[in-house]
C-alpha cells in the first residue's frame, strides 16, 4: 500500500497542479456567460474566482472558496486533493468549488473575502460567510458543517423518504 500511495501521490499532486495552473490562466480572463448552467451539468468543476460572479449562485449552491498565493502552495494541493476525493459528498450538498491563486490580481471574490495566505470559505446558499479556516479541511468535516446549515436542514427536512 505504500509503495502504491508513493507512486499515485505525486502523480495526483501533478495532475492538481496543472489544474491549478490552468485555473490561474482563467482567472486573467474575463466571467464567462453560463457558469450555473455550467455547474449544473457538471456539479465538481472547479471555477478560477475570475470566472463567476457569487451573486448569481445566491440560493442556488453554497461556494467553498480556496485561496492561496500561488498554485504550488502544498496547503492548496492538499486540499484540492481531499476534495477531489470525495466530489459526490460535495455534489449532494449544492457545493461549487472556486479556487483564486493570483494575489497580485485580486478578483472581486478575494476583495470580499479577504484572505491572508491560504485559505477556505465556506458560504452559505444565501450568501453568508459560514467558516474559516486557514489550514484544509476534508470532506468529511466539511460536510458535517454544511449539515449543520440551517438551510441545510430544512433541505434535508423537505427531501421525499425513501422507503
Amino acid at each position: 500500500m505504500r509503495r502504491f500511495t508513493a507512486l499515485v501521490f505525486p502523480a495526483l499532486a501533478a495532475i492538481l497542479i496543472g489544474a491549478a495552473t490552468i485555473a490561474q490562466t482563467a482567472e486573467t480572463a474575463e466571467p464567462v456567460e453560463g457558469a450555473v448552467e455550467r455547474w449544473r451539468a457538471d456539479p465538481t468543476v472547479v471555477f478560477a474566482a475570475s470566472e463567476i460572479d457569487l451573486e448569481e449562485f445566491l440560493w442556488i449552491a453554497r461556494p467553498i472558496v480556496v485561496f492561496a498565493q500561488t498554485p504550488a502552495d502544498p496547503a492548496f494541493i492538499e486540499q484540492l486533493t481531499l476534495l477531489a476525493a470525495r466530489p459526490e459528498t460535495l455534489a449532494d450538498r449544492d457545493v461549487l468549488l472556486v479556487t483564486d491563486t493570483d494575489p497580485k490580481n485580486p478578483s472581486d471574490i478575494r476583495l470580499k473575502l479577504r484572505p491572508r495566505g491560504f485559505m477556505l470559505v465556506l458560504l452559505d446558499k444565501d450568501g453568508a460567510v459560514n467558516l474559516r479556516k486557514p489550514m484544509p479541511w476534508s470532506t468529511r468535516e466539511i460536510s458535517r458543517s454544511i449539515d449543520k446549515m440551517p438551510i441545510r436542514q430544512q433541505e434535508i427536512s423537505e427531501q421525499p423518504m425513501l422507503r
